[in-house]
């Protein structure tokens, strides 16, 4: 084959994926993942008080993100004092410009003697990344978050760097990758708060044939990676460390698009022998803003008990 007609084969070849590559997705949760915006600057006037927003770089996505954190009122008296961590991760849609009612809630109840300083965190993790890595890896939230953001983080805050001092949480795809990454990593947190996510059987939703649905538009076309991102089979595989980690899970009762794999999830956690706290909401929907204003006397008071049962408030 002459150097033209190798040229000319490789065209071919090349063509069916260019244009993969450059048609126009058709699931809802691939065009909003496009619409992400990494670093968003708040409105003047946006940010509760001792909430602020900064940028930091990340290797693994190579650009700027920005993160906003909530430093309680000692924080800047306290040059030596650490401080445990709630990591709060937003919904599908949403960015670092999130949990600001929790930020209040959190500033009220310790200005009041109600919960102990903490630091509440609020990365961005990008519009429909569920806090997975993509298999392309274009979309590195997984490792933005665990690799990155949290080290970074006890690298640049007075923090208690370590299990006992970590909490992580979320509303919608917040909790159900704040459940996701707690299985995973259960290591790294001591206590887990999920706030009406769905806990999907992704290995189950393996569908090679649907290459442009969610997700295996994300995951790709090797199943072992929707085998590694199922909540379910992380379970098992991480079971000892997970018995020692205490878990939240509510939901309310007309949340349609959420209860049925969140009761799945429970059902799990019984079947396998996971001691943790289950409430559903009668008459709830997918409704956050209602969720804490219903619950906003105890809303952290499961995060503060698996902190003090750590030693670490």
């Amino acid at each position: 084959m002459d150097a033209m007609t190798r040229r000319q084969f490789a065209a071919l070849a090349a063509a069916p994926l260019a244009a993969a590559a450059e048609k126009t997705p058709t699931d809802p949760a691939h065009k909003r993942l496009l619409e992400t915006k990494w670093v968003n600057p708040p409105a003047p006037g946006q940010l509760p008080t001792g909430v602020s927003h900064h940028v930091r770089r990340s290797k693994a996505l190579g650009r700027e993100v920005g993160y906003c954190i909530y430093l309680p009122p000692g924080y800047s008296r306290s040059p030596g004092k650490r401080y445990p961590v709630i990591y709060n991760l937003h919904g599908a849609g949403g960015d670092e410009l999130h949990g600001f009612e929790e930020a209040r809630l959190l500033e009220k109840g310790i200005r009041e003697g109600r919960w102990p300083e903490m630091i509440l965190v609020m990365p961005n993790g990008g519009k429909t990344t569920f806090y997975k890595d993509s298999y392309d890896g274009k979309w590195p939230a997984e490792t933005m978050t665990v690799k990155e953001f949290i080290p970074y983080i006890d690298q640049n805050y007075q923090t208690i760097p370590e299990r006992g001092g970590r909490c992580i949480e979320g509303f919608s795809m917040g909790g159900r990758g704040s459940t996701r990454l707690a299985m995973k990593y259960p290591e790294l947190f001591c206590s887990l708060f999920n706030q009406a996510g769905n806990v999907p059987h992704t290995a189950d939703n393996y569908d090679p044939s649907k290459p442009d649905a969610y997700p295996n538009f994300y995951l790709g076309p090797d199943k072992r990676n929707h085998i590694d991102n199922d909540v379910y089979l992380l379970i098992e595989k991480n079971l000892a460390e997970i018995k020692t980690m205490r878990i939240q899970i509510w939901c309310g009762t007309a949340d349609d698009g959420h209860i049925k794999t969140v009761r799945e999830y429970h059902q799990a956690l019984l079947d396998h022998g996971v001691d943790h706290t289950y409430m559903e909401i009668e008459g709830l929907a997918h409704k956050r803003t209602e969720m804490i204003e219903r619950y906003q006397g105890i809303w952290y008071d499961y995060h503060v008990e698996s902190l003090r049962r750590n030693g670490t408030v």
